[in-house]
């Protein structure tokens, strides 16, 4: 069974982290259930983007990332104190980890920010939030990034960034392939109905 941790910041956007468990769940009951994702974070509950809570499965102190065989970092709002948690140095030191071990590390939109400021995208490619006249791109950059403006979505070998919120299921969906199969991806997005059942992909 391959594990995934969502590591959740306060102030996350719900939707970038409802694609990761709706993947790995589908999987988990009409793939090939070999993949389980659990929610972490650093309080006991935390706020979401648009101001509901939510309580994760485990607090960063109860978990051994060494049990987890992928890393998923759903984006968030400054508005929402995002960057509190997601430049926190133990939120950090979770990306380092990962990176260290060569696990995949997929991150959502302005979840690149937290890669850039961990230190693992020096001197690799990547992207994260774009609109005109946003900072985002090139905060990115001060981080030591090589940020590829026009790509919506950038891997770097065990490394995945995306530039918006439009990416987010595409970022799960790479995951999944990385921790089982193509043809397992195929089916799962058959069955989720983003693929005709006769669809060679």
């Amino acid at each position: 069974m391959k594990k995934i941790l969502l590591l959740l910041a306060d102030g996350f956007e719900s939707y970038e982290a409802s694609v990761f468990t709706d993947v790995f769940g589908w999987n988990l009951y009409e793939g090939n259930r070999q993949t389980e994702l659990f929610s972490v974070g650093l309080h006991d509950t935390l706020k979401c983007t648009w101001g509901y809570s939510c309580v994760p499965n485990y607090q960063l102190s109860e978990i051994n990332l060494d049990d987890y065989d992928a890393l998923a970092i759903p984006g968030g709002f400054e508005e929402a104190d995002f960057y509190a948690d997601a430049f926190d140095e133990q939120f950090l030191n979770v990306i380092r980890y990962f990176d260290s071990r060569n696990k995949p590390i997929a991150a959502i939109c302005v979840a690149a920010l937290s890669l850039g400021k961990s230190g693992v995208l020096k001197g690799r490619s990547a992207t994260t939030y774009y609109y005109p006249n946003n900072p985002r791109q090139k905060q990115l950059e001060d981080f030591g990034a090589i940020v590829l403006k026009k790509k919506s979505i950038v891997v770097d070998r065990n490394i995945i960034t995306s530039s918006s919120p439009a990416t987010a299921l595409d970022v799960a969906f790479w995951l999944l392939e990385q921790l089982t199969t193509t043809q397992n991806l195929i089916n799962i997005k058959t069955r989720m109905g983003f693929l005709a059942p006769d669809s060679d992909e």
